[in-house]
């Protein structure tokens, strides 16, 4: 029997046509063994026993309910970088809007069509409409992570100064940042000295309203703001206050919320960050080979609910058992098999993640005996 999908948006077809001959397309959610999903809401949803994955064609996952998959014992995934070089490019598009009074340019056109004398009205009318050019000026990157790392290189590649800061940054990310990024030791630093900033974080309980009217009093007088992260990471009063006093010269955000619908000097997009065709294939496809690799081989990576853990392609019997991290879990799963040719386990905060293989198939009591270990939410043999 193949292995039922379930699509909850539409996903790529370049995607779905990753999943191969051991898989089928399935309307029917209860049968599905993986969900393929981009922003439909699942808090609300009650999970099938057969639900094994859910793999997000995205990187925010607000719309799933992480933690109640974790103890349900169902691996969330997700697509982090995929869409990077889409939201890139609009990154890069809203900060020429920024120093460029483009959208005044054009509504000015549209409204004056009629004039037979719009070529030389326009002569006139365009000084209202003058702005300056980002070559020598500072962008400031919040986040230096897929999105900002390649926003941070392409502004160099345009000329301009840059500084950013990223208290988590890993070695990779610090790798495929061009060497004349400069990385602030603090937030603060960043604030100061940019003419436009841009963040590329994480909605998360330390970073909701991180852009309030403490941060926004250190910035330049007249600096642009760019947000094309999350809208919750703005405080939409004090961004609203800020703009009205002068305080910043634009906010222009790919979130059209109705608090930023007020603000006069705001320019808002409909969330077209990953809406290119390349961002969504590459999505689908990355979200369906993890899928797979973890169906198929128990491998997980991307996973934003369970550990990151590889033990290759499975060779022979191997068994995947999802848990709560304990202390004595490798322990316990060991001395349940008795023998194992080999035992992979890594936890993530409190939810584990252990891949044994065999020499053997195991008996349906053995199996049954690792289930009935302390903690343990699933046992799958592949």
């Amino acid at each position: 029997m193949k292995t039922q999908i379930h699509c909850l948006n539409n996903i790529s077809p370049k995607g779905t046509a990753l999943l191969g001959e051991g898989y089928e397309l399935t309307d029917d959610i209860q049968e599905a063994s993986g969900i393929l999903v981009r922003s439909a809401a699942m808090h609300d949803m009650e999970f099938s026993e057969n639900l094994l994955a859910i793999a997000r064609a995205g990187a925010g996952v607000n719309n799933i309910p992480l933690d109640r998959a974790a103890e349900e014992g169902i691996v969330v995934f997700n697509t982090p970088g995929a869409n990077a070089n889409a939201v890139k490019e609009l990154v890069i598009a809203a900060l020429l809007m920024g120093s460029r009074d483009l959208v005044g340019g054009i509504s000015w056109c549209r409204d004056n069509a009629e004039d037979e004398n719009i070529t030389k009205a326009a002569e006139k009318a365009k000084k209202a409409f003058a702005g300056r050019e980002i070559q020598g000026k500072t962008l400031g990157v919040i986040g230096l992570g897929a999105i900002g790392a390649l926003v941070s290189n392409a502004a160099i590649s345009l000329g301009m100064q840059v500084i950013g800061y990223d208290p988590y940054m890993s070695v990779p990310a610090a790798l495929r940042l061009d060497p004349q990024v400069q990385v602030a030791n603090k937030v603060e630093d960043v604030y100061a000295a940019a003419d436009y900033l841009t963040i590329h974080v994480p909605a998360t309980d330390s970073t909701k309203g991180m852009i309030n009217a403490e941060a926004i009093a250190l910035m330049k007088d007249d600096a642009v703001f760019l947000n094309f992260s999350r809208d919750t990471l703005v405080n939409e009063a004090d961004m609203a206050a800020a703009l009205a006093e002068g305080k910043l010269g634009k906010y222009i955000t790919d979130f059209a919320t109705p608090g930023v619908m007020k603000m006069e000097k705001a320019i808002a997009l409909p969330h077209l960050g990953a809406s290119t065709d390349e961002a969504e294939e590459n999505c689908a496809m990355m979200a369906v080979r993890q899928m797979r690799n973890f169906l198929e081989n128990g491998n997980i990576v991307n996973s934003v609910n369970y550990p990151a853990i590889d033990a290759g392609v499975a060779a022979g019997p191997r068994v995947v058992i999802l848990s709560e991290a304990t202390d004595t879990l490798v322990a316990d799963i060991t001395a349940a098999f008795g023998a194992v040719a080999g035992i992979i386990s890594k936890a993530k905060g409190n939810n584990a993640a252990t891949i044994v293989d065999l020499a053997q198939e195991p008996s349906d009591d053995t199996l049954s005996a690792v289930a009935d270990i302390d903690g343990v939410r699933l046992v799958r043999m592949l």
